[in-house]
């Protein structure tokens, strides 16, 4: 059985580098803005809604470079050989 290439952490990393960024900021963004007193009830949602985002791209971007990794380890089939020879 073939193995698959493993996907590339820095690639991974770096792809993921501004989206860790913005949800930093708006967790950050709802603490502050939370009324005095209610420091976790005003900001817990929109907190939690932000690392849900970021926990779903994070795994969307981790399958698409495993996928991109096992499509560049792979030569074209031999019919898409012949289909761009004919061309």
């Amino acid at each position: 059985m073939n193995s698959v290439p493993k996907l590339n952490r820095d690639a991974y990393r770096e792809a993921l580098r501004v989206e860790l960024e913005r949800v930093v900021q708006e967790v950050a963004d709802a603490v502050d803005n939370a009324p005095v007193g209610k420091i976790i009830r005003g900001s817990e949602e929109k907190a939690r809604d932000a690392l849900d985002r970021f926990r779903q791209a994070a795994y969307e971007k981790a399958l698409q470079l495993k996928i991109d990794a096992a499509e560049a380890a792979f030569p074209p089939s031999d019919q898409n050989v012949r289909q761009s020879a004919a061309q």
